[in-house]
C-alpha cells in the first residue's frame, strides 16, 4: 500500500465485506451526492486533539474510556438519553481520575454509531427470509420486506441525528453541566443507593475532601474553567464506506484528508483484511483509529495492519481494541503484545470486554457481569506481566436502567432480562453495572502505579 495513491473513494476498487444491497443505486449516488455538500459534523482540529490527547495514553500517561450505545437509535432519540449517557460518562471519568490518579481521555460511541456488521446476510422467521438488520442508518428492524430493504434517505437522517447529538454534547461538555461539583453530587447519589455502597464510600469521602481543599485555597469553576467544562469526543465503526467518504474532508489548514463524520472511527473485527476496502479508507484519513483485535488475528497479520494504518509510528494515531472473551484473554494477547512490543510500535490498547462474552439465555442474548470483569481484570494482568501498559476500555453501555446483562451489585438474573431489555442488538450495561466496572477499574490503575501485581484470573 502506498499513501500517494489514497483517495477518498480508492477504496471502491476493493473487494468489501458486510455491504448493504441498496435496489436504487441512483437513489444511493444522490444522498451521498447531498451528504457531501453538508457541514463536517468534527472538525480536523478536534481530531488532531484527540489524537494528542491518545498519544499521552500510548505512552502509560493517560487512560481511554470509550463507550455507548451498541448501536444508536433513530426511535430513543431524545436529549434526556443523551444528558443521561453523558453524566454516566462523566460519573465513570471521575472516578477513573480520582481513583487511579490518571487524567482520562473521554471517547463516546455516540453520534455516529448507527451501522452495525451481521452474522449473516439474511433473517429466517418461520418461511420468511428477509436481509439483516443491520442499523438504523441502513434499515429498520421491523420484520417486514419494506422496513428491511436499505433505504438511502436513512443516511440523510442519521447525519441529522448526528448533528443534533453533537451539539447536545458540547453544550453539556462547555455549558456548565460537566462541572466537577455536580459529577460528584451524582457520584454521591449512585453511592448511596448502591447494595455495595461500602466498597465506594472511601472514594467518595476523598473527593469531598479535595473539593473542599480546592475550594479553601479559592480553586473553584467560576475562576478555573476547567473545573467546569471538560473534552467529549465521538467515535463509531466505519462500517458504511459512502457516508464516510461523503464526509472526508480535506482541511484547510494543513491540506490533509479528515473524516468528519466523528472525531475517532474503529476497524472491526469482521471487516479488517488488508486488502480490503476498509483498512484502504481508514488508512489514507488522518483521524484516530482504532482496529478490533479478535482471537483469529495471527500476529504477523496484526503486524501488516499496523504499518498499513500507521505508517509513521505516531502516538494517538492507532487504538488496538481486544475483544477475545474472558475464556480466551489469557492466550490469545501476549504474541500480538509482543510482536508490537517488539516492533516499537506507539500504539493504545484497549479493553473491549463485551463481545467476546455474549450468550443466550432465556431467549435473549446477554453478557454475564463477571466475565466482563474478569476479562477486564485479566487485561490489565497480562499487560503488566509483558511489561505494557493497559490503556483503556471500551464498553457496551447506556445512562438507562435497562436489564440487558446478567449479574452486577444488584445480581440481575436470567429472570430479570425481560423486564427492561430495551436494545436492538447487543446487550448493554445499564448504568449501575457502567460505574461499578469504573471502580473495578481505578482499582486497577491504583494497584498498577503502586507495582502491584494484577492476578491473571480465568472466567467464573
Amino acid at each position: 500500500m502506498s499513501a500517494d495513491r489514497w483517495s477518498p473513494d480508492s477504496w471502491r476498487a476493493k473487494p468489501i465485506q458486510q455491504v448493504p444491497h441498496y435496489p436504487n443505486p441512483a437513489a444511493l449516488a444522490e444522498a451521498e451526492k447531498t451528504l457531501a455538500g453538508y457541514p463536517p459534523l468534527v472538525f480536523a482540529g478536534e481530531a488532531r486533539k484527540l489524537k494528542k490527547a491518545l498519544g499521552q495514553v500510548a505512552l502509560g500517561q493517560s487512560f481511554l474510556l470509550q463507550g455507548g450505545d451498541c448501536a444508536e437509535s433513530f426511535a430513543e432519540h431524545s436529549g434526556d438519553n443523551i444528558r443521561d449517557f453523558f453524566r454516566v460518562f462523566l460519573q465513570m471519568a471521575v472516578v477513573l481520575t480520582f481513583a487511579g490518579s490518571s487524567p482520562v481521555v473521554k471517547v463516546g460511541r455516540i453520534a455516529g454509531q448507527f451501522a452495525k456488521p451481521r452474522s449473516a446476510p439474511t433473517e429466517k422467521r418461520g418461511d420468511v427470509e428477509l436481509p439483516s438488520y443491520r442499523g438504523d442508518i441502513i434499515n429498520d428492524i421491523e420484520f417486514t420486506p419494506e422496513a428491511r430493504t436499505p433505504d438511502p434517505r436513512r443516511l440523510l437522517e442519521a447525519y441529522r441525528q448526528s448533528a443534533a447529538t453533537m451539539n447536545l454534547l458540547r453544550a453539556f461538555a462547555t455549558g456548565g453541566y460537566a462541572n466537577l461539583e455536580n459529577a460528584h453530587r451524582w457520584m454521591l447519589g449512585f453511592v448511596k443507593d448502591s447494595p455495595q455502597s461500602h466498597r465506594y464510600q472511601e472514594l467518595a469521602d476523598r473527593i469531598t475532601e479535595t473539593l473542599a481543599f480546592m475550594r479553601a485555597i479559592g480553586l473553584d469553576a467560576e475562576t478555573h474553567p476547567e473545573l467546569r467544562q471538560t473534552d467529549v469526543y465521538t467515535s463509531h465503526e466505519a462500517l458504511l464506506l459512502g457516508y464516510e467518504q461523503s464526509l472526508t474532508r480535506i482541511d484547510s489548514t494543513s491540506g490533509d484528508p479528515y473524516a468528519t463524520s466523528g472525531h475517532m472511527l474503529w476497524i472491526g473485527d469482521r471487516t479488517r483484511q488488508l486488502d480490503h476496502a476498509h483498512v484502504e479508507y481508514c488508512r489514507g484519513v488522518k483521524n484516530p483509529i482504532g482496529l478490533k483485535c479478535g482471537p483469529s488475528l495471527k500476529a504477523d497479520d496484526l503486524l501488516r495492519l499496523v504499518e498499513a494504518l500507521d505508517a509513521d509510528n505516531e502516538p494517538g494515531r492507532l487504538t488496538l481494541i481486544c475483544r477475545f472473551g474472558s475464556d480466551k484473554i489469557v492466550d490469545h494477547p501476549p504474541s500480538l503484545i509482543r510482536a508490537v512490543k517488539r516492533e516499537g510500535r506507539n500504539v493504545v490498547w484497549s479493553c473491549d470486554p463485551m463481545h467476546g462474552n455474549t450468550i443466550a439465555a432465556g431467549g435473549y442474548k446477554t453478557r454475564p457481569f463477571e466475565r466482563v470483569m474478569s476479562e477486564i481484570r485479566t487485561f490489565f494482568a497480562v499487560h503488566q506481566a509483558e511489561g505494557t501498559y493497559a490503556g483503556g476500555v471500551h464498553l457496551e453501555m447506556t445512562g438507562q436502567n435497562v436489564t440487558e446483562c446478567t449479574g452486577g451489585a444488584r445480581a440481575n438474573s436470567e429472570g430479570d432480562l425481560s423486564d427492561r431489555y430495551d436494545t436492538s442488538c447487543d446487550p448493554r450495561l445499564n448504568a449501575e453495572q457502567a460505574i461499578e466496572v469504573a471502580f473495578l477499574v481505578a482499582e486497577l490503575l491504583k494497584g498498577e502505579r503502586a507495582g502491584q501485581p494484577a492476578q491473571i484470573r480465568a472466567a467464573e
